[in-house]
């Protein structure tokens, strides 16, 4: 049995695993993409729990830096970044559920794919910000564009990265605020988890009538920390398979892949985001694991796994993760 069929979405899921219908979501059908988080958009699509959605998203500046020679600070308008496809509304999911994605395959789109990296003004972990305030002069305003394709992310003749791409900001609508696309929290948003890819499922609590999934930035690869405050941004052609889970209170986003269970944390500072991380992972092996909560606080100690999400944005992110051998071990 492959380790899909054993997830907590497969097993605990209202379809159980089994696909429904595909459903095709080009910008053609989304038109409007949002740059803000909440219950008041109108919904772009309706789908039932184990339904395929496949999405075009657009990359975090919308298309609009095409060239080398493209400045985000005259090309862009903030806080109009990172538009997002959605919403999706979920039938069934209501508040004190969880909505599971899958997601399948994020492929890159368009005839000659490229992405796009970028310094920009006041913005990145090594530069004075709005959030970080210095006298210091602004870092240079730099663009990339980077040749890719599903083999590689050809940053110069020199070298040539893996092509790891990943979704950036996934989410449902909180209950009653609208967050903007850049700042992630309980809701999930732009958390920049690289392991959030192909292979993975994200967990999300459901705070708003039939959820409101909300997905877009799309990056072709990205290291701990999104430092210089861009990925290599991308549009995509992405692939996700959407399950509903009812009667799962979480209170922040997890996720699952074939080694390891992530709880993911937002805050500032960095070591919030790892306290909010780390606690909510010593809560779920308690609660569902059957370890004693200071046995799993000393264990993870020795075992537990930290990933940096971002760390540029309003709100950093950290998953704090634990490899699923201990787990059935302890099971057993």
């Amino acid at each position: 049995m492959s380790w899909l069929e054993q997830s907590i979405m497969h097993t605990r899921g209202v379809a159980r695993g089994q696909v429904g219908a595909t459903h095709q979501l080009p910008e053609s059908r989304q038109g409007k993409f949002h740059y803000t988080i909440g219950p008041y958009s109108d919904p772009v699509l309706e789908i039932q729990p184990g339904d395929r959605v496949v999405i075009e998203t657009r990359d975090a500046f919308e298309g609009k830096v095409r060239t080398e020679q493209d400045l985000p600070s005259k090309v862009l308008t903030v806080p109009f970044l990172n538009p997002q496809n959605g919403p999706i509304m979920i039938a069934g999911a209501e508040k004190g559920d969880v909505v599971a994605v899958y997601i399948e395959s994020i492929k890159p789109r368009g005839d000659n794919p490229r992405g796009t990296c970028c310094l920009i003004p006041r913005f990145g972990a090594l530069t004075g910000t709005d959030y970080t305030a210095t006298l210091n002069d602004p870092l240079p305003e730099i663009t990339r564009k980077i040749d890719l394709d599903e083999e590689g992310v050809y940053w110069s003749q020199r070298v040539t990265l893996p092509y790891r791409p990943h979704i950036g900001t996934l989410s449902l609508s909180p209950e009653i605020d609208s967050i903007n696309s850049l700042t992630p929290d309980t809701h999930g948003g732009n958390m920049d988890v690289p392991d959030m890819g192909p292979g993975s499922i994200t967990y999300l609590p459901v705070r708003s009538p039939g959820g409101r999934l909300f997905i877009g930035d799309a990056h072709a690869c990205q290291g701990d920390g999104e430092v210089c405050g861009t990925a290599v941004e991308f549009a995509s052609t992405t692939t996700i398979h959407v399950e509903l889970i009812k009667n799962w209170a979480i209170a922040w986003p997890r996720l699952e892949n074939d080694a390891l269970l992530m709880t993911i944390g937002s805050a500032r500072p960095l070591e919030d985001a790892t306290r909010i991380a780390y606690t909510e992972l010593v809560r779920w092996m308690s609660e569902e694991y059957g370890f004693d909560r200071w046995d799993a606080y000393m264990m993870l100690s020795q075992c537990g796994q930290v990933r940096l999400g971002n760390f540029v944005d309003p709100k950093y992110t950290v998953g704090s993760a634990i490899r699923k051998k201990y787990l059935a071990a302890k099971a057993a």
